[in-house]
């Protein structure tokens, strides 16, 4: 039976991300009922109809929204019946919960969510892990970390690809899409989907940047503001590149794991580098160890680096402890970091 003919959606899909490339390993897809999440695996099971068990879908519920959260997973877990995709379904651990004290919710929950999707795609043994984020989600990132203070890394955005764990993957196919595409895209499927009212609440920072910043950018000041925070961040991109491969050498030379949550960086390979790039091994070493990011600042970069490389002010204490419970001491040779065991919590259920 011919295949009905593929909408441009569909069609700019596969020439970024074809079907051969994902369908012999596996893909996870996150899912969480709005339009970009949904409107990728309307796309992928168009594209792959017979993909069978190398497509799964994933949802996670943080529990955070009561009855509208109840009925994203309802409705998740229906269209996935429709559609004869397998769903797994994960909440949150006692774990993401005590990690929620000291990181916050927002960044315990994102942690819990990617964990539960790695654990998925592990236990599948799918390769890839897709999540939804667009061209416009990119734009917003790169504004965000731009208000909130960044440095060259911060400013290149979320990688299109990047590991996830041992065997898994995490892509973002659609990061060269507009979120005005995927609404197009499922007005002419007539498919519905999940609006998270969260997303409305202009207390949080980034939903000011989506509703009112990035709005008033293009009225008064740049109707491309977006194509231009895009090319920012492929900019920021290619330089940061090429000190990713500076400090892959380093960190092979100087950073060596201590124990779970310990590690030890030798002072003396980092003595002659510039101060920003021993902050970007800093960084490494964090995500590396999981370690939450968004609660280190420009600040605490710069305290920690200074540590590193012996330009601590006199009387400064040689050891301190970072966002996230992370304790640094410093000795003649090395830098010892250590996580520190929380205690208590607050619940996410």
């Amino acid at each position: 039976m011919p295949r009905p003919p593929y909408l441009p959606f569909e069609t700019k899909l596969a020439q970024v991300w074809p079907p051969e490339q994902w369908l012999s390993v596996g893909t996870l897809v996150a899912i969480s009922g709005g339009a970009d999440s949904v409107a990728l695996l309307r796309a992928m099971t168009r594209l792959a109809p017979d993909a069978g068990p190398r497509l799964v879908a994933a949802h996670f519920n943080h529990h955070l929204r009561g009855e509208e959260a109840a009925a994203d997973q309802r409705f998740v877990s229906e269209l996935c019946r429709e559609l004869s995709v397998a769903i797994e379904i994960g909440c949150p651990s006692e774990e993401c919960a005590i990690a929620t004290r000291t990181s916050g919710i927002e960044a315990a929950a994102r942690r819990a969510r990617y964990a539960f999707l790695e654990a998925v795609a592990r236990r599948r043994g799918l390769r890839y892990v897709a999540t939804a984020h667009t061209a416009d989600d990119q734009a917003e990132t790169i504004l965000h970390r731009i208000v909130r203070g960044t440095g060259m890394s911060g400013l290149s955005g979320m990688a299109r690809a990047r590991p996830l764990g041992p065997a898994a993957t995490l892509l973002r196919p659609l990061l060269g899409f507009r979120r005005t595409e995927v609404l197009e895209y499922l007005d002419a499927l007539g498919q519905p989907f999940r609006h998270d009212s969260t997303n409305d609440d202009t207390r949080w920072t980034r939903n000011r940047i989506r509703h009112e910043l990035l709005p008033h950018l293009a009225s008064a000041y740049n109707p491309g503001i977006v194509d231009a925070l895009l090319r920012l961040g492929r900019l920021a991109g290619e330089v940061q590149a090429v000190v990713g491969e500076i400090v892959e050498k380093l960190q092979a030379r100087c950073v060596e794991r201590a124990g779970p949550g310990s590690v030890q960086i030798a002072r003396k390979p980092l003595a002659d580098q510039p101060v920003y790039v021993v902050r970007e091994v800093l960084m490494a070493v964090w995500r590396d160890q999981g370690w939450p990011l968004q609660s280190m600042g420009f600040d605490e970069w710069e305290r920690l680096a200074q540590m590193v490389l012996g330009n601590s002010a006199a009387g400064s204490p040689r050891a301190c402890t970072f966002p996230g419970g992370i304790l640094a001491e410093l000795s003649e040779d090395v830098l010892r970091l250590n996580e520190l065991p929380q205690r208590g919590g607050l619940s996410l259920q």
